[in-house]
């Protein structure tokens, strides 16, 4: 290998250690709100698509009139097939739609920094992070109305249409909802809501243990 090969390559290994960075700090993020992909996950998507996008734009260097565009194309619809085994839908919530939704723009950040976009890269992981934090902590307030992140615990098969019947009919919006299973195979609920500027966490907590079969409520 000459010097010239031996920097190319290393080059090319830049890029996929950078694409791996960037796909590690966005599911750091996701990990630290247990959603259902992570560090792991993204670090390995990142990395999967700068590989992808470097054997595509240079693996064929030496085939006339070859499309380099091709291969790499094939990561925008390969990675909807990850994405959606991460969504589910249970008593008509959706969930995992915003990390599924961040996988695939975390393959975009690993495509750019493949072909040596480096600061397109870097700087839209800096932009996801910042719009999972903001848009989670809810810095944009509806008026008049206050957001509150609820946690229940259901020892049985949770009704949620009682619970948003009850939270609609009290004026609480309910803007989030995951559900959970268990180590102790109790079902585990996240709600993002937003409440009227006179309902106090007090008055949620009490709403919601009058449900049926609600154990446990966190506000």
């Amino acid at each position: 290998m000459t010097q010239q090969e031996f920097a190319t390559m290393a080059e090319f290994f830049l890029r996929i250690l950078t694409a791996s960075a960037c796909g590690l700090v966005i599911g750091y993020e996701r990990e630290n709100r247990n959603k259902e992909a992570g560090i792991r996950t993204h670090a390995i998507v990142a990395l999967g698509a700068a590989l992808i996008m470097i054997v595509s734009k240079y693996g064929f260097y030496d085939i006339q009139n070859y499309d380099a565009s091709r291969v790499a194309a094939q990561i925008v619809s390969g990675i909807g097939f990850l994405g959606a085994g991460i969504i589910f839908i249970r008593n008509r919530a959706v969930s995992g739609l915003t990390t599924a939704a961040g996988i695939w723009a975390t393959a975009g950040v690993g495509m750019a920094v493949g072909s040596g976009m480096y600061y397109i890269g870097i700087a839209v992981t800096v932009l996801i992070v910042l719009m999972q934090f903001i848009l989670h902590k809810q810095f944009v307030m509806k008026k008049e109305h206050k957001y509150e992140k609820v946690v229940m615990v259901i020892k049985e098969n949770p009704q949620i249409e009682e619970i948003q019947e009850k939270l609609t009919g009290r004026r609480i919006e309910v803007v989030d909802l995951e559900i959970k299973m268990t180590e102790k195979q109790e079902y585990q609920i996240e709600m993002g809501v937003f409440l009227p500027k006179e309902f106090g966490k007090m008055e949620l907590t009490k709403l919601l243990m009058d449900c049926g079969g609600v154990a446990y409520v966190r506000c």
